[in-house]
């Protein structure tokens, strides 16, 4: 009785989740006078794909996805190995005045970016960096390194000793130590950091769109904002423009499900 209880409640709590994601598409493939005749709760009558292409055209969406794949992906990859290699310092290194490293970290994770936003465009502007991907990346980088490096850390602490010593006796350094047994154990968890490190620098908006001014540098969702806060757009372009938006996030979340299953998994085993 308790699981057909367990399994109603997430049937319920499922469909609460996909009711605005429907919507939305419905009314993506909607035309305007077809959106002006109904409801927006009735389904589309037919696919009208014109929202969609002229959302595409107007902002050259293609170059939007390109600049938000390059940027996520490098900060992703990015974070993570300066991630490993920090928490390699602190959670099995043990370097002097760790304790007060980590709280450094976790006072980092809590600063609001609006607290940051004046100090990073005026050194993004004094090196040249402003209005640049590159400026974009290496701010990210650091800020999800800061999260990545506290939570690794704490799990690198309780690595088996055993392991490390058996590297020690067979003659590995630190740095083959690293490569060759901490990485591999722990691809599970560096896979779930790449997976949210990349979907969370995918919808970042502020600090894009303080840094990225030019219509070639800007991100998907900073695009998004600039042109719905234009009022350039009517319903089903504004629903077309929201589902293109969303769709490679959810494709990428999609591509990397067993990666975060095995994340968990893992975590869950240990």
């Amino acid at each position: 009785m308790k699981r057909h209880a367990v399994l109603w409640s997430l049937i319920v709590l499922a469909v609460v989740m996909l009711a605005p994601f429907v919507i939305v598409a419905m009314n993506a493939l909607k035309s305007p006078a077809e959106y002006s005749s109904g409801s927006p709760l009735t389904p589309p009558a037919g696919v009208n794909l014109q929202g969609m292409i002229d959302f595409w055209e107007r902002v050259d969406f293609g170059q939007k996805l390109l600049n938000s794949f390059v940027i996520s992906g490098s900060v992703a990859v990015l974070a993570v190995v300066i991630s490993v290699l920090n928490a390699y310092a602190l959670g099995i290194g043990r370097v002097r005045g760790r304790l007060w490293i980590m709280v450094a970290f976790l006072i980092a994770n809590t600063l609001p970016q609006e607290a940051l936003v004046y100090p990073l465009y005026y050194l993004a502007n004094e090196t040249g960096l402003y209005d640049t991907q590159l400026s974009v990346i290496i701010i990210f980088t650091i800020i999800q390194a800061a999260f990545g490096t506290y939570l690794l850390s704490s799990t690198f602490t309780g690595f088996p000793n055993e392991l490390l010593e058996a590297a020690r006796i067979d003659g590995a350094n630190k740095w083959q130590t690293l490569v060759r047994i901490v990485v591999p154990i722990s691809r599970p968890t560096l896979g779930v950091l790449f997976v949210f490190f990349f979907i969370w620098t995918w919808n970042e908006f502020f600090l894009p769109l303080v840094l990225l001014i030019s219509n070639d540098t800007q991100t998907v969702p900073v695009a998004l904002g600039v042109l719905q806060g234009q009022r350039m757009m009517d319903a089903t372009m504004t629903s077309a423009s929201a589902l293109l938006g969303v769709i490679p996030a959810i494709a990428f979340f999609l591509i990397f499900q067993r990666t975060l299953t095995r994340g968990i998994t893992a975590g869950a085993v240990k």
